[in-house]
């Protein structure tokens, strides 16, 4: 641990040398400058300090999202101003050698000096991030949108044709500060006025009491006519602190599984049920977490004990990595999955039909929206909140309506 916020330092030090360099080379203003220096040091200060004190029997805290949102809002920019910089000293580097070697008697110093307009095109590009971030965590992370997807079945039943579907996913309740908006989105949630609702996991970061706040909002999610469903994600299991005991972590996880109770909705556990619809079924799947890096409980297998290939399935899978390693290959062939998990990692940027990207596409191959092979299709919601950093920067909290859709879609 001590080795680790050593290192960190020491890369924190050198960015700050590279950001300084570049507020010199524009800003003469002593007393600018200085006091830069000071809020700096005092932030670099703080920051190790909160590192430090990191509670790994308590997990998330107010304090801990404090920290991260700092260290991405004061770094990221810098660490931009730091390689615009490194760049330019590469190039001194060249130009002062070929002076050298060229031009021997010249008196002229080694290394040419730094060019103002360089640490001005850093301090632009810095300038794009820092203002993102601070948007992200006191707007984005509560700018709710209802993304609206139809997907195509050959195989659907004819009387499931244009059945809906709102799912939600990754709550992360412990990380909510503001009421109002998240009975605006709970109001939302009800507005789509879906046949079904299903949550793919993570009502809390890590404790049962959490969610105790938020209860009777979510219990304002009004019945659906054909149910409210939900699995358990990889934050459910109480995995990411250190427990006094096994029976206080056991303790806590039974109380996460009530949790869903609570607020309405029917947790599966691998397991299956029907829904039925003017005499025709589907399957509703439910496995417990199953993640490439994370908990793997969930069982496919028992889960869809006495299920056939022929039977329509919905499957609700929390990791979208269970889908991309096992269920797309599976011989029951599961017509759709939904996932979560990934949160987009909360940056990116969106621009329908232009542009989709986030660094989760270097983890996950699937990391939000829809996804097919062979005829299977897996959706990967967004999530509804937020963990680790607190806001959400180009990828926004998501509301999903799903339209199952009779038939081949029309190119």
């Amino acid at each position: 641990m001590i080795l680790r916020l050593f290192f960190l330092g020491v890369v924190l030090f050198v960015i700050e040398l590279y950001a300084f360099q570049a507020f010199k080379t524009l800003i003469k203003l002593k007393w600018v400058l200085i006091s830069y220096q000071i809020i700096s040091f005092l932030l670099f200060i703080f920051i190790l300090y909160s590192f430090t004190q990191f509670d790994r029997s308590v997990g998330q805290t107010k304090q801990t999202m404090l920290t991260m949102g700092l260290l991405l809002l004061v770094y990221i920019p810098k660490i931009l101003i730091t390689v615009v910089l490194l760049g330019e000293d590469v190039f001194r580097v060249i130009a002062g050698s070929i002076n050298y070697f060229i031009d021997s008697n010249s008196k002229a110093s080694f290394l040419p000096s730094r060019r103002k307009f360089v640490s001005q095109i850093g301090l632009g590009l810095a300038a794009v991030p820092f203002m993102s971030l601070i948007y992200g965590i006191l707007e984005g992370k509560y700018n709710f949108k209802v993304i609206k997807q139809a997907i195509y079945f050959p195989d659907l039943p004819d009387a499931f044709n244009g059945f809906t579907i709102t799912q939600i996913s990754d709550v992360h309740s412990g990380s909510f500060d503001n009421p109002e908006k998240i009975s605006y989105a709970i109001d939302l949630v009800n507005a789509q006025n879906s046949d079904m609702i299903l949550f793919t996991g993570d009502i809390v970061n890590t404790h049962a009491k959490e969610m105790n706040p938020w209860i009777e909002t979510f219990n304002k999610i009004k019945k659906h006519q054909y149910g409210k469903y939900s699995v358990l994600g990889n934050h459910d299991y109480g995995e990411y602190v250190t427990w006094p005991s096994q029976a206080a972590k056991d303790k806590n996880f039974d109380e996460i599984k009530k949790l869903y109770g609570q607020i309405g909705f029917k947790l599966l556990l691998n397991e299956h049920t029907f829904i039925e619809k003017d005499g025709a079924r589907i399957a509703l799947v439910g496995v417990e977490n199953w993640g490439r890096n994370f908990k793997q409980a969930g069982d496919l297998k028992k889960a869809s004990q006495q299920l056939t290939k022929e039977d329509f399935k919905i499957l609700m899978s929390h990791d979208p990595s269970h889908w991309d390693e096992v269920v797309q290959h599976d011989d029951k062939h599961y017509q759709l999955t939904l996932s979560g998990h990934t949160h987009g990692m909360q940056f990116g940027i969106e621009i329908p039909g232009v542009i989709k990207w986030s660094p989760s596409q270097y983890v996950y191959k699937q990391w939000a929206g829809l996804y097919e092979n062979l005829g299977r299709y897996v959706y990967v919601n967004r999530g509804f909140g937020f963990h680790a950093y607190p806001g959400r920067v180009g990828i926004m909290p998501e509301i999903t309506v799903i339209q199952l859709i009779k038939g081949e879609k029309l190119a």
